[in-house]
């Protein structure tokens, strides 16, 4: 009996311990399973990639074709675009007009009118100079080249010589040769110039006249209040800023225009006047148009006198004004807040310049100022409170 017992004992001990064994391994295996069931099979991470890459592909593709687009319709988008600008520029001077009762049809047309007749007085004051300009082109290349050519044959990599304006593309009976064919590609890009000015006139108008309904429409196209709300910052944020930048830079780069013009007649420049005009112009193309305007009154400088300091001191005396008036004067009326990057400035005028030429190298600030505004109105950073003493 007592050995019966014991060997039943031994067994129900090796049957505890077989299921204990049986339940480890169980678990063990659970585990196992439950560490596979999670883990993310090659394949999967493969797909993932792959939808990534996808995605990324149709938005450069949508960005390519959206680019050819602009570039494509760049005969009407360009007057549109600038009329769309213009307008918001103008639309502080429309709140106040209307403020003081005039018609929103009224107002429009009294703001179109001034935008012509300020097109107007600048097309009159450079067809005197460009027209005496282009009649002794042939005498004022000549004095160029004789000018210049002592300086270019120091260049020797550029092997230039005088006989190279003598005979050969760059001689001057082939430049008067090829004169009507400028002529000829001139006149071909008058009509559609004339086209983009009165589709730049009438989208001017009807924006003007439009702009309260305009913003009603974009304001209630949203849903909920607060998009409503934002919508509303956005658009008196973007007028506010266009507003007044442009009226104070066209009050400070008329001022330096003028500063142009007296350096040009005391330098001894022709048509003084017509530098003015172009300091002026080409102060709303940050970095190109100071180097354009220093480069010309360089070279004119050197035409006009033999002296060298006397040929250069035109284009120091306006870099060195130009430079304190953007490092000095402006950041000191303008202030901080809307300084714009210089090295996203300087892209955003190459791309525009690449798609739309001049008229893009224009544009390309107050585009910039735009997307900056509504950047900065969407994404306002919560200003961080001192922690204060209890």
């Amino acid at each position: 009996m007592d050995i019966a017992k014991g060997t039943r004992k031994q067994e129900r001990k090796l049957a505890i311990a077989r299921e204990k064994r049986t339940s480890a391994w169980m678990e063990t295996l659970q585990a196992d399973t439950a560490q596979l069931d999670g883990a993310t099979p090659a394949r999967d991470i493969v797909k993932d990639g792959l939808d990534i890459a996808s995605a990324w592909a149709l938005i450069g593709i949508f960005l390519i074709l959206a680019f050819a687009a602009v570039n494509m319709m760049s005969i009407i988008l360009i007057p549109v675009t600038l009329a769309v600008v213009v307008g918001m520029i103008l639309g502080l001077a429309a709140e106040r007009l209307s403020k003081l009762g005039v018609p929103r049809v009224l107002n429009a047309v009294l703001l179109s009118s001034a935008v012509a007749l300020v097109i107007f007085l600048f097309i009159n004051a450079l067809a005197g100079p460009l027209a005496r300009l282009a009649q002794e082109g042939p005498d004022v290349f000549q004095r160029t080249i004789d000018r210049l050519m002592p300086y270019l044959e120091r260049i020797k990599w550029l092997h230039i010589t005088p006989q190279t304006f003598e005979s050969g593309p760059m001689s001057i009976s082939v430049l008067l040769e090829n004169t009507g064919n400028v002529l000829h590609v001139v006149t071909s890009s008058l009509t559609p110039a004339i086209v983009q000015g009165l589709i730049f006139f009438a989208a001017l108008l009807l924006f003007l006249a439009g702009r309260v309904s305009l913003r009603k429409t974009i304001i209630m196209a949203f849903s909920n209040r607060m998009s409503r709300l934002a919508a509303i910052r956005i658009i008196n944020a973007v007028e506010q800023v266009l507003g007044f930048y442009f009226a104070t830079a066209a009050l400070i780069y008329a001022s330096l225009g003028v500063i142009m013009t007296i350096i040009a007649y005391a330098g001894g420049l022709s048509a003084p006047i017509l530098w003015g005009v172009f300091a002026f112009l080409s102060s709303f193309i940050p970095f190109l148009g100071i180097a354009t305007m220093t480069i010309a009154l360089a070279i004119a400088g050197i035409i006009t006198h033999d002296d060298i300091i006397f040929a250069l001191a035109p284009a120091v005396a306006f870099f060195s004004v130009h430079l304190a008036v953007e490092n000095l004067v402006f950041p000191a009326v303008m202030g901080r807040q809307w300084e714009l990057n210089p090295f996203v400035v300087f892209l955003a005028i190459i791309f525009w310049t690449w798609m739309w030429g001049a008229v893009g190298a224009m544009l390309a600030l107050p585009l910039s100022l735009v997307v900056m505004t509504v950047v900065n109105e969407l994404f306002i950073e919560e200003k961080v409170r001192p922690q204060l003493p209890e």
